[in-house]
């Protein structure tokens, strides 16, 4: 299945990616940010707030942004 990751690290970018039925959010953020320090992280689906064990639905739309800013 597909879902939009729009990371908010770095540079940015969105775009789509697919999953495997039944990805967690939190499997999302390993994949794709390599950390497991989720909690330096928000992490919205569908913007709103959402749990580690929330798992993905086709078509979701996933932002990860960091809560503080390396060197602001």
């Amino acid at each position: 299945m597909r879902v939009l990751v729009i990371n908010n690290d770095g540079g940015g970018f969105a775009d789509y990616v697919d999953v495997a039925e039944g990805t967690t959010v939190a499997q999302l953020f390993e994949q794709q940010v390599g950390s497991t320090e989720p909690n330096r992280y928000l992490i919205r689906v569908n913007r709103q707030p959402c749990p580690a064990h929330q798992v993905l639905r086709e078509g979701d739309r996933v932002s990860i942004t960091p809560t503080k800013i390396e060197g602001a």
